[in-house]
């Protein structure tokens, strides 16, 4: 796994996982800013990555950075809301 980071040219975050090829693949969620908090537009994994638990880890991955950086989290993607509904410990950093 790599670190997350913040492609803000392209308003995306972007996590790299290891599938078993031993191949780096990618995890992202595309946003935009919006009233001081930041809109979780899309969440998205390479098909490679599917029911690997990737996008769960990214997403916490996510609200740690959120956390640490003080960003609000605006979820507007469906997986994004579901993802903090099933971790309702992790609304410190919705906006």
């Amino acid at each position: 796994m790599s670190d997350l980071r913040d492609v803000s040219a392209r308003q995306r975050y972007e996590q790299g996982f290891v599938v078993k090829s031993g191949m780096l693949r990618c995890v992202w969620a595309d946003y935009e800013d919006r009233d001081g908090a930041r809109a979780i537009l899309h969440v998205e994994a390479d098909p490679e990555l599917h029911g690997t638990g990737a996008s769960g880890r990214f997403m916490q991955s996510l609200a740690d950075h959120a956390r640490r950086e003080r960003i609000r989290l605006l979820p507007v993607c469906g997986y994004a809301i579901a993802w903090f509904r099933r971790h309702p410990d992790q609304a410190d950093v919705l906006g």
